[in-house]
């Protein structure tokens, strides 16, 4: 991060959030901290329950623990920041802060489109290869498919960050946003840009637009094997282990191929309000999906409650 301070002028941001006004700054952290300590204790309570329930640890549970743990990682790379900024006076982070908070948040971003294609695939071999299904999706294929889903998502997010380091902030520092967003801050930069926006938009058309399309097939493949099945009962039974993977996935991609799948510069005002979607929205209507639509995790939470009663 040395070389950082040499080529700018910036040594820190200033993140405008969604208002100066002090009363509106006092409802939004209490909004926000309500649903921040909301989403952290549905994502902490699904992962508790499926960790200390046998029964479920099946590859669909074991992914949902992977997808509560990036919730829980968007959400806690920028809302301690944002809530720390509603009630100060001066609302500074500074440059390497900045960048740190960038690569974590894509990172964790990044990682999720990719873990959401897993689980499609997973909800895939179950539906059209039942008999397959406990070879293929075995505990050791689980547990690499996570790893690299993962190193993945981390990797991936690197090179934006790193170049980064090339660009020269001259000033203005204000950046139009509540947390350090891509977007954003390469329209503060004084440098040549278009190698960053070409490196972005070319990440996520591959990496938004390849995971959408790859989910999608799976999902094709999946309408068409149960379209096959005779019985109402058992067309039910096999759309409902999917409903709830398709809820979470159509909020995600719908708010985060928005944001990321055109050039920086179209970055907008209003995209504050699409990124709370998928800041803090997202990750606390996650449990929520998983945990009404779903009786198996219904009855396990029911079966925790009740050996923590006893």
């Amino acid at each position: 991060m040395a070389d950082a301070r040499n080529q700018t002028g910036v040594s820190e941001f200033i993140l405008l959030g969604f208002s100066d006004h002090p009363q509106v700054q006092l409802i939004l952290f209490v909004t926000f901290a309500s649903a921040y300590a909301t989403a952290l204790l549905g994502n902490v309570s699904i992962i508790t329950v499926i960790c200390s329930q046998p029964g479920l640890h099946t590859p669909m549970y074991f992914f949902l623990v992977n997808l509560s743990l990036l919730d829980i990682g968007c959400m806690t790379s920028t809302m301690p920041q944002m809530l720390k900024n509603l009630l100060a006076q001066k609302k500074a982070i500074s440059f390497q802060g900045c960048l740190a908070q960038m690569y974590f948040f894509t990172s964790f971003l990044a990682t999720e489109l990719l873990l959401l294609t897993g689980m499609a695939f997973d909800r895939y071999v179950a539906i059209c290869h039942p008999l397959r299904y406990s070879r293929v999706m075995s505990q050791r294929t689980c547990c690499s498919l996570a790893v690299g889903i993962w190193a993945s998502g981390f990797l991936i997010s690197l090179p934006h960050t790193l170049s980064l380091l090339r660009l020269s902030f001259c000033g203005p520092n204000i950046i139009n946003h509540f947390f350090c967003e891509l977007p954003p801050l390469l329209q503060l930069s004084c440098s040549d840009t278009g190698y960053n926006q070409t490196l972005a938009l070319v990440t996520d058309v591959f990496l938004g637009i390849g995971c959408f399309l790859l989910t999608l097939l799976s999902y094709v493949y999946i309408v068409s094997s149960v379209l096959t099945i005779r019985s109402a009962a058992g067309k039910r039974k096999a759309f409902s282990t999917c409903s709830s993977h398709v809820m979470v996935v159509t909020l995600f991609y719908s708010t985060v191929i928005y944001t990321y799948v055109r050039p920086p510069s179209a970055y907008q005002d209003r995209d504050k309000a699409v990124a709370v979607l998928y800041t803090m929205v997202t990750p606390l209507v996650n449990p929520l999906i998983y945990s009404l639509r779903n009786k198996e995790v219904k009855e396990a939470f029911k079966k925790l409650m009740g050996g923590n009663r006893g």
